[in-house]
């Protein structure tokens, strides 16, 4: 950005800041604007949009000390720091002495404020802005007369972003889309396997470089739903597989859905417990790196209702059975004496 635009714009105010403010209170002040104004939470609204910009143009001087120490001195100038006669000393002319906008001989007509015209070397009147040594900051211009600004090539600031997807697109991996810093929208691939709150960086999606730098980064946070029959454990998916009483204690084969929409036989042993779980390997999600299991936790069903016969069956099956809590019992009261 040309500091000709710095001469008329007030950043501070765009934020809604005091000029002293801290690099804390820029923040803050950026973060709350940012989302009010943010295109997806105003979609359709031009008004938003150019607002958006804006504030992101304000915050990216102000959080840059260098650039803020320019601008300081560029705004010092505009609220009568130095004042420049209206002739061929005026201030365009100054402008594009100090900014590269053409030759000369470096040196222009400058009124002191006392009223006496006098020649003066263009080194000198930036000395009076930027301290010494000529030039905004030291190192941000060129020292020459009428040279082109020089600025050291900077990488550009990152961005933080929200991607919200399924259940499956996690598992699969998929392509979104997503508005960068200046509120544009473009293409991002997710990779299989992401999880509920990773954070994904793509590389160059931030705000733009200085001085030819590169752009910065927007780190990506993503947020994945849940699903109606699988969840997740790492690379694993997981399914509760529910089995009748008589399968559970008698064992049984039966079949466990899979991801694809399919399905698999696992064997139930006889005497499986609920919360058991079984393993089908190489059926859960699958990432460059490694390949998950299906797991499956056995849920046992207790029927509900009963027919005579069934529950004449099952109150022999009682009539035999030794009390399961007995040694449960037997080791709470040991511990309390």
């Amino acid at each position: 950005m040309a500091s000709q635009d710095w001469f008329e714009k007030d950043f501070y105010a765009t934020l809604g800041v005091a000029q002293d403010a801290s690099e804390e209170d820029i923040k803050k002040a950026y973060r709350k604007l940012a989302r009010k104004y943010h295109p997806d939470k105003n979609p359709g609204d031009t008004s938003a949009e150019q607002k958006f910009k804006e504030i992101g143009e304000a915050n990216q001087v102000l959080s840059d000390p260098q650039q803020r120490q320019e601008y300081d001195a560029v705004r010092q100038m505009a609220r009568g720091g130095a004042r420049f006669s209206g002739g061929a000393g005026g201030a365009e002319d100054v402008f594009s002495s100090m900014f590269g906008g053409g030759g000369g001989s470096g040196y222009r007509t400058y009124s002191s404020g006392t009223g006496g015209q006098q020649g003066i070397n263009l080194e000198d009147l930036l000395a009076q802005f930027g301290g010494a040594g000529g030039g905004f900051g030291g190192s941000g211009f060129s020292s020459g007369f009428g040279g082109p600004r020089q600025r050291a090539a900077q990488r550009g600031e990152d961005v933080e972003a929200r991607a919200s997807i399924s259940f499956r697109q996690a598992v699969e991996g998929s392509e979104v889309r997503i508005r960068d810093a200046d509120g544009h929208s473009f293409t991002a691939r997710i990779p299989a396997g992401v999880k509920d709150g990773q954070k994904i960086r793509l590389r160059g999606k931030g705000r733009a470089g200085f001085g030819g730098g590169p752009n910065g980064d927007m780190i990506l946070h993503v947020s994945v739903g849940t699903h109606p029959v699988f969840g997740r454990d790492g690379d694993n998916l997981t399914v509760e597989l529910p089995v009748t009483f008589a399968e559970a204690t008698l064992g049984a084969t039966v079949q466990v859905p899979t991801f694809d929409g399919k399905s698999v036989k696992v064997r139930v042993a006889p005497g499986t417990p609920s919360g058991r779980s079984l393993r089908v390997k190489g059926r859960g999600v699958k990432t460059k790196k490694a390949t998950g299991d299906l797991i499956a936790k056995v849920h046992v069903v207790v029927p509900k209702e009963l027919t005579d016969e069934q529950r004449q069956a099952v109150e022999t099956l009682a009539a035999g059975e030794a009390d399961p809590r007995e040694e449960l019992l037997a080791k709470a009261r040991q511990d309390a004496s």
